[in-house]
C-alpha cells in the first residue's frame, strides 16, 4: 500500500519555511492618508456638578466717602479722621466665615490709582504719610486715617473713592488660587469686577 505521508510532511515543511522566512524585519511604508470623519456619536452624560464658584460674591460701587475730624476735647486739635461705609450685606455671616476687602482710588475714575486697605506709610506727593485702618461690623465698615482722605471732584472728575467686596464663606478651608488679594487688579479680574 502506497502511502502519501512524505508528500505531506514535505508540504508541512514548506509551509514552516515560508512562514520563518516573513519577518518584519523591513522599512515600514509611509503613512496612508486620513480616512473622511465618522458621523457624530450620540452627546454623553451630563457630568458632575462643579465647586461653588463667585456668583454670590458682592461689591459695591466706587462710593464717595466724607471722612470727619476727630478732635481732641480740650484742646480742640485734630486726632484724626473717620468715615462710615453703609454696607447692608454686611452680616454676621460675612463677619464669622466670609472675607471682607476695602480698596481706595487715590487716583480717579478715568486713571485709577488702587490700593488695598488697611494702608500704611503711604506718601503723598507732598510730605505727608498717610495710615489707614479698617474695622467691620455688621451693616458697615468704619475707617479711621490720620489724613482726610474725604472724596472730592475736581473739574468733574471724581478722586478719592472707596469700593468694598464682601466674600461669602462657601466651603470651609477653600483658598482660591492665584488669587493676589492685596492686588486689585487681581482681584477684580478673579472676580469679574466692573468698574
Amino acid at each position: 500500500m502506497k502511502t502519501n505521508m512524505p508528500r505531506f510532511l514535505y508540504f508541512l515543511m514548506a509551509f514552516a519555511l515560508l512562514v520563518a522566512a516573513c519577518g518584519k524585519d523591513g522599512d515600514a511604508g509611509p503613512a496612508g492618508p486620513a480616512g473622511p470623519a465618522g458621523p457624530q456619536g450620540p452627546g454623553g452624560a451630563a457630568g458632575p456638578a462643579g465647586e461653588p464658584g463667585t456668583a454670590n460674591v458682592i461689591y459695591s460701587d466706587w462710593l464717595d466717602v466724607e471722612f470727619v475730624p476727630i478732635k481732641d476735647e480740650e484742646t480742640g486739635d485734630t486726632l484724626a479722621f473717620s468715615a462710615v461705609i453703609d454696607a447692608a450685606k454686611l452680616t454676621s455671616e460675612v463677619l464669622n466665615q466670609g472675607e471682607i476687602k476695602v480698596y481706595w482710588n487715590f487716583g480717579s475714575t478715568a486713571e485709577p490709582l488702587v490700593f488695598p486697605l488697611p494702608l500704611y506709610e503711604f506718601y503723598l506727593p507732598t510730605p505727608t504719610v498717610v495710615n489707614v485702618s479698617v474695622s467691620y461690623r455688621v451693616g458697615a465698615i468704619d475707617m479711621i486715617s490720620n489724613y482726610d482722605l474725604t472724596s472730592a471732584v475736581d473739574e468733574g472728575v471724581k478722586y478719592g473713592q472707596f469700593r468694598y467686596i464682601l466674600i461669602p464663606g462657601g466651603t470651609a478651608a477653600r483658598k482660591a488660587s492665584g488669587v493676589d488679594w492685596s492686588n486689585y487688579k487681581s482681584v477684580q479680574k478673579y472676580l469679574n469686577l466692573k468698574d
